[in-house]
């Protein structure tokens, strides 16, 4: 009852990062950088894939599909940001906020789970090789592409039917760059338990499981390549999942960091930086490190520069 005179906020403010005019320019042209090195690089996997025959395989087919979802997942946060960046109101409409929610859970979670197929798709090669052809068919391969777009559809569901069932009657102001769950949660002034249930729901059971998958996973490959008898049969075996393991440890670290950091969901804001790691810096390495680290990419795109 004590909320049937709210009047229901239509926008919110985003705090962004500082009021500095110079800074405020400064970071503008560094995101723009970053995000103009995130479309590219993804773009340029994406079509170096199409266009090499031989990166048909299962590993450079999620590779393709994760700068997808990595060019997607920029696309929702750093454009806004930009625009906010060199405009005096940092405003978003509620209905925006809310798509804002949806879309970055969506690719968020989809991400989780491509990673996990990586994983499961290198435990595969390295301790079954003989079976990796008849395991990591391409049927099988769709399954887990389609099942990772699935997780993140349900997940992105959720979490918008976790946000449309709150009411914002007071402060309408983010401490963030763009609508954050947990921080959109502690802004409410309605009952929410609904919301605290989907957000434990969803992180134990799609976010726990994904990790599990990659944790057992690598314990499995690391044991097996300490069997290898030789030091150069070692090198060739962990040398096939090192880009993995690279965007692994980044995308889980800057994750963990982000969510897992003991603050009160409302000083979550504080944490900037590690928001940016994880949403605008992220997707830009990961096509780095498969250029920079896999001879089978940079042979690719040799091959293409040679045709072209």
């Amino acid at each position: 009852m004590a909320h049937t005179n709210c009047s229901q906020v239509t926008e919110f403010s985003l705090a962004g990062f500082t009021e500095d005019p110079v800074t405020q320019v400064n970071l503008f042209l560094l995101f723009l950088l970053t995000y103009l090195v995130t479309i590219l690089g993804n773009l340029g996997i994406i079509i170096l894939i199409r266009a090499s025959p031989h990166l048909h395989s299962p590993m450079y087919y999620f590779l393709g599909n994760l700068a997808f979802v990595d060019l997607c997942s920029s696309t929702i946060i750093t454009p806004k940001m930009l625009v906010d960046l060199m405009s005096e109101k940092k405003n978003i409409a509620y209905a925006g906020c809310v798509a804002q929610v949806f879309l970055f859970d969506f690719f968020g979670m989809t991400e989780y789970f491509l990673l996990a197929s990586m994983a499961y798709d290198r435990y595969v090669a390295i301790c079954h090789p003989l079976l990796y052809p008849t395991v990591m068919s391409p049927k099988c391969c769709f399954q887990l592409v389609t099942g990772s777009y699935l997780v993140g559809l349900t997940n992105g569901v959720g979490q918008t039917i976790s946000v449309s069932t709150l009411s914002f009657c007071s402060s309408s102001t983010i401490n963030l760059f763009f609508c954050d769950i947990y921080l959109l949660i502690s802004l409410s002034t309605s009952n929410t338990t609904l919301s605290h249930i989907i957000l434990t729901t969803a992180a134990s059971l799609f976010g726990v499981s994904s990790s599990l998958v990659v944790l057992l996973s690598y314990v499995a490959i690391i044991t097996t390549i300490l069997s290898i008898n030789s030091a150069e049969g070692k090198r060739k075996a962990f040398s096939t999942c090192t880009s993995h393991l690279t965007t692994v440890s980044i995308f889980y670290g800057a994750c963990f960091f982000m969510y897992l950091n003991p603050r009160s969901d409302s000083s979550r804001g504080t944490d900037k930086w590690a928001v940016v790691l994880y949403t605008v810096v992220t997707p830009m390495l990961n096509p780095l490190i498969y250029s920079l680290r896999n001879k089978e990419v940079k042979e690719a795109l040799r091959r293409l520069m040679k045709i072209k």
